[in-house]
């Protein structure tokens, strides 16, 4: 497990404040595969507010729907979450999708609710060109701090979930291929051209997973 010293935290996120479009870390850099430190004041608020804008802008760039700071090769526990472009109503309402307005969460932790499970296609911006099968929960539970430092409690379901499961997965160290029906992998090529249904019947029948 890696350990991060304060001021070599604080000098990565200096180095990807100044930039103006850092690079999304990929799969097989470290950051990605070791737990990121909690969020205990390693920058001042001035900086955080400077890190959570240069992380929303490369969320909206890539384009993608969240992104934690260690993705952007910060291992610190952060995130930034937003889901707000128009769905056909068939894919909103299959894959339960409704707009998730912008949220940045520090220190979160989830728990499920109940014991009803979804399993869609996911992509992510560290495994780019690649999609599979994730099973989730549906309804989970997430505790965390707000930019502000106040403590929140807030319930997902759907593909909200999905995303908050997701991004607070990569603050583990877990990817989402760890958790993925293999069988399922396919390239975003493929993916496009072939299986972007609202389900994953059809691919769950012609794949045999």
């Amino acid at each position: 497990m890696e350990t991060y010293p304060r001021a070599d935290i604080r000098s990565l996120v200096r180095g990807i404040i100044d930039q103006e479009r850092p690079p999304i870390v990929q799969l097989g850099d470290p950051v990605l595969r070791n737990p990121a430190a909690p969020f205990d004041g390693q920058v001042d608020d001035a900086e955080l507010a400077e890190l959570l804008a240069v992380m929303r802008k490369a969320m909206h760039d890539a384009p993608g729907v969240g992104l934690a700071a260690p993705q952007l090769g910060i291992p610190l526990r952060l995130a930034v979450i937003e889901d707000v472009l128009p769905q056909p109503d068939e894919i909103a309402g299959v894959r339960e999708r409704p707009p998730l307005p912008y949220l940045a969460v520090i220190n979160p932790t989830y728990t499920p609710v109940g014991r009803e499970t979804a399993s869609f296609f996911e992509g992510c911006l560290s495994f780019s060109g690649w999609q599979a099968v994730v099973e989730r929960h549906r309804t989970v539970q997430l505790e965390y701090q707000t930019p502000d430092g106040l403590q929140a409690t807030r319930q997902f379901t759907g593909w909200p979930a999905r995303i908050v499961q997701h991004e607070t997965d990569h603050l583990d160290g877990v990817v989402y291929i760890d958790k993925a029906k293999t069988r399922s992998l396919m390239s975003s090529t493929a993916y496009s051209e072939r299986w972007a249904q609202p389900g994953i019947e059809l691919a769950q029948r012609s794949l045999n997973f």
